[in-house]
């Protein structure tokens, strides 16, 4: 991992040179208020100003965990757009909230492991590998699956069904929301288990490796449109964009591929 970091590093550097040149004067262009699930913030702000031009909109991007933004949907918030995992659009759109026809995929990610820089860790092989690692650990951070967030609500059954939830509780840092990493780095956790794309990127830590693929989960994320969008065009154009090879290129820099 360490040798293809910086071959990684041009090339989000290149794609990055790509997306932000020449933003675009937009004026009075209407503004869309854009919802995501944390595990694709890091694409959205990277990609803003290409992305405002396709819309000619000004993005107004807020986050949360999944299951925080569905919550404060079905509480009436409004919003133009939201990039969420499958499930949680298909409830929106059963409920009215969200376009059934705008909805599709743009990207998947599975649940990484990371460390603090220069730490030693060999990835987990196999599932008896990755019990002993984490029994072994002083600590671990996640995200508390009470907050909604995919990843913790995963990882919660998953210590459930290895057997091990009990011994893990006392040594488990829960994270409402944000990111586990953080952690790390402060010193509270030794380990932290969240999405590869909510890894990469958090200065002080690194990618150590990914769940085993026995046990590993991939969320599936896309994008739909407000029923009540204040733009619907707009709205549209800016889901368009996101299929936009730049951005899909992007979205690999950021640990996630785009989906099919």
């Amino acid at each position: 991992m360490g040798r293809s970091a910086p071959r990684r590093g041009l090339a989000t550097l290149s794609i990055l040179g790509v997306l932000l040149s020449a933003p675009p004067a937009l004026g009075d262009a209407p503004e869309l208020k854009v919802l995501t699930a944390g595990a694709f913030r890091g694409v959205l702000s990277a990609a803003t100003p290409s992305l405002e031009a396709a819309a000619h909109a000004k993005l107004q991007v807020q986050g949360d965990t999944a299951g925080g933004l569905v919550k404060r949907i079905e509480g009436g918030e409004p919003f133009d757009a939201v990039i969420l995992p499958m499930g949680g659009l298909a409830k929106l759109t059963g409920e009215g909230k969200v376009e059934a026809a705008s909805v599709r995929p743009v990207a998947k990610v599975g649940i990484g492991i990371a460390v603090k820089a220069g730490a030693p860790l060999a990835p987990p092989r196999t599932v008896e590998q990755f019990k002993a690692m984490l029994l072994a650990a002083r600590s671990i951070a996640y995200i508390d699956p009470a907050s909604g967030g995919s990843s913790g609500i995963y990882l919660a059954g998953l210590l459930e069904r290895l057997g091990i939830a009990e011994p893990m509780r006392a040594k488990s840092v829960l994270v409402s929301g944000g990111i586990a990493a953080e952690k790390v780095v402060s010193g509270e956790a030794e380990l932290a288990m969240q999405q590869v794309s909510e890894i990469v990127g958090v200065p002080g830590v690194v990618l150590a490796g990914l769940l085993p693929e026995e046990i590993q989960s991939y969320t599936t994320y896309g994008i739909g449109v407000s029923s009540a969008a204040t733009s619907q065009d707009s709205a549209r154009a800016f889901s368009r964009a996101l299929a936009a090879p730049g951005v899909s290129e992007l979205v690999r820099s950021k640990g996630m591929e785009p989906a099919q």
